[in-house]
């Protein structure tokens, strides 16, 4: 589930404060970084539960309403669209989502103020006037509803990403990374889908287990020799005045491009120059690139970058 560019990040945070602790080893910072991980697995959770809180105050609000005193033809005959939602309802209804929510207590009950006010923002929102108007009653528009509520409406959503920010210090800078990961959750559903599917696991597979855990034993293993190359192509800068997040962008880059030859060299140098986009300077991308060019030409050069696999030998 969680992407090879959520994973460069979690290792490039980590690899600075790494760097900037004292008391540090490695075995130390290895168990920070899955705990970060798993808390990016938390967030994803907490997101899919999020539109089932939601359906769940709307009707718990229609049973109140129908049992006035005196209820009027509506509280009587409410529209149901939004908590009859298919969509919704499989993942109020999915095991492995209410497995791990109560495994590992996730959820929405200690913030009945800010459910309140979401829930306010939606029931007012144009998109949901236009749900709760329409005439079709399908699936794909139900998942089209859930898919523009996560994209449009809490995306965009100030108050949440506050929250979010208080609720976790992990939380700060993955919330679009997850919010990614819910729509292709959503995406995956088909309307025969049972209370069974499987939603995304933490890793997508075994591998992404071990590259994260070998692109940060690598990289601090490799931390010296990597910043005498750097040092030597930035001969006409000093170092010291280099953005350091920029050092440790081109340190994981070089450690990716030389010690993992699965992952072709362009796939590497891309990732991380939109990496420096949102890490560190407005200048660093540009700077960053015209580096690793020459260090990836030096590396070529000597023989240090070797590809292996389909289409991936002799890469240029």
């Amino acid at each position: 589930m969680i992407s090879r560019r959520l994973l460069r990040v979690k290792v490039l945070q980590l690899l600075y404060a790494y760097y900037k602790n004292q008391d540090r080893t490695i075995a130390k910072a290895e168990k920070e970084l899955f705990f970060s991980i798993g808390k990016a697995y938390d967030l994803y959770h907490y997101l899919l539960l999020l539109i089932v809180e939601l359906a769940f105050v709307a009707e718990r609000k229609i049973d109140t309403a129908r049992e006035k005193i005196i209820p009027t033809q509506e509280d009587l005959n409410p529209n149901t669209k939004f908590i009859d939602n298919k969509v919704i309802k499989q993942l109020a209804e999915n095991i492995q989502l209410k497995a791990y929510a109560s495994s590992n207590t996730i959820s929405w009950d200690d913030q009945e103020d800010y459910i309140k006010v979401l829930f306010d923002k939606l029931i007012n929102s144009e998109l949901y006037i236009n749900y709760m108007n329409s005439d079709q009653n399908s699936f794909q528009e139900d998942k089209k509803f859930v898919e523009k509520f996560f994209l449009s409406l809490l995306a965009t959503d100030e108050d949440f990403y506050s929250l979010m920010e208080e609720k976790s210090i992990y939380w700060n800078d993955e919330i679009e990374f997850i919010i990614s990961m819910v729509l292709k959750t959503v995406k995956s559903f088909k309307e025969t889908d049972d209370q069974d599917v499987a939603i995304m696991s933490l890793f997508k597979d075994k591998e992404d287990e071990v590259y994260v855990r070998d692109l940060f034993r690598k990289a601090v293993v490799n931390h010296t020799d990597h910043i005498e190359l750097i040092q030597k192509n930035t001969k006409n800068w000093d170092l010291e005045r280099i953005a350091y997040m920029d050092i440790l962008i081109m340190e994981l880059a070089l450690t990716e491009i030389k010690e993992f030859p699965s992952v072709p060299v362009k796939v590497s140098f891309n990732e991380y120059l939109e990496i420096a986009k949102f890490y560190s300077t407005s200048n660093s991308s540009n700077f960053i690139n015209g580096i690793l060019d020459k260090l990836v030409k030096e590396l070529k050069d000597n023989g240090s970058v070797k590809k292996v696999g389909r289409g991936l030998v002799g890469e240029k």
